[in-house]
């Protein structure tokens, strides 16, 4: 059976099987003006807005507040409170506009590379298979990668501006994979294409704003990607990369941190900041 007639039988797919999104107002948050029509083009210009105007953070976890993963729940967040979030947020908020524009989207797992040469465990990543004419891959959870969609075909490198990409296949699955400038090529995050949904990602989410092994319980954190390259605010240093070129400075008091915060990536917390660390 075609992969894809089979998940929107059993309602993976297909926009009439989610709930009601806001459209106008979430095209609105990303500044998205452009055509809806679904096609390779219109993923592509949509995904590149997301990463420009909502910025990967987990600020609600330093503050103490849980992340439910609700879909109308996460829209709320990026759309009315005009935040971001980590990976389940920011990709599970997407699939929903993607899906309400009539995209056909899967939820995948994935597992992230770590330094000692190994994966960290199932569902520590969502990131998306779309499928249009060709099956494409995209993440606008995953910080400092892809600003494009992928071609999901496996050996192929795709070259986006000054970085290069390619999906590796083996029997574990699919490994994705980017070139680093000595010529060597880094894993990003291994995945296969069973399709999930949104309340299997709950018990690594809960893991993640809990434990203190989580690298995200362990300092905050706001990047988001620029024409230019990337502006990232992380506890107290506030640093802008442009076409290579890294620039970092000293945030002195929580009222400069606010600010940036507010300025550079137009995010406005409730409630109290825990004070500034080291």
């Amino acid at each position: 059976m075609d992969i894809v007639n089979y998940l929107e039988r059993i309602g993976y797919l297909g926009p009439l099987a989610h709930k009601q999104i806001d459209v106008a107002a979430y095209l609105e948050r990303i500044d998205y003006s452009g055509p809806l029509t679904p096609s390779p083009e219109t993923l592509r210009n949509l995904h590149r807005a997301h990463l420009f105007t909502v910025p990967f953070e987990n600020l609600d976890i330093s503050n103490g507040r849980k992340v439910l993963l609700d879909e109308d729940a996460l829209v709320r967040k990026v759309v009315e409170k005009r935040r971001g979030g980590f990976c389940y947020e920011l990709n599970g908020a997407f699939a929903a506009l993607l899906r309400r524009l009539g995209f056909r989207v899967t939820l995948l797992s994935a597992r992230v590379a770590r330094n000692d040469g190994g994966m960290s465990p199932e569902f520590d990543h969502l990131t998306l298979r779309v499928d249009l004419d060709e099956p494409w891959l995209a993440d606008v959870g995953f910080g400092d990668s892809f600003l494009e969609p992928l071609m999901l075909k496996p050996s192929i490198e795709q070259q986006q501006g000054d970085r290069k990409f390619r999906i590796l296949e083996s029997d574990a699955g699919l490994t994705l994979q980017r070139a680093e400038r000595v010529g060597n090529w880094k894993p990003e995050y291994s995945f296969d294409l069973r399709p999930r949904r949104l309340h299997e990602f709950v018990p690594m989410c809960d893991y993640h704003q809990t434990s203190p092994e989580s690298h995200f319980t362990q300092k905050r954190l706001c990047t988001m990607a620029t024409l230019e390259g990337r502006i990232t605010l992380s506890e107290t240093r506030f640093i802008v990369t442009r076409s290579g070129i890294r620039e970092e400075a000293v945030v002195e008091s929580e009222a400069e941190w606010k600010a940036i915060l507010r300025e550079q990536f137009g995010v406005r917390l409730p409630g109290q900041i825990p004070i500034l660390r080291s």
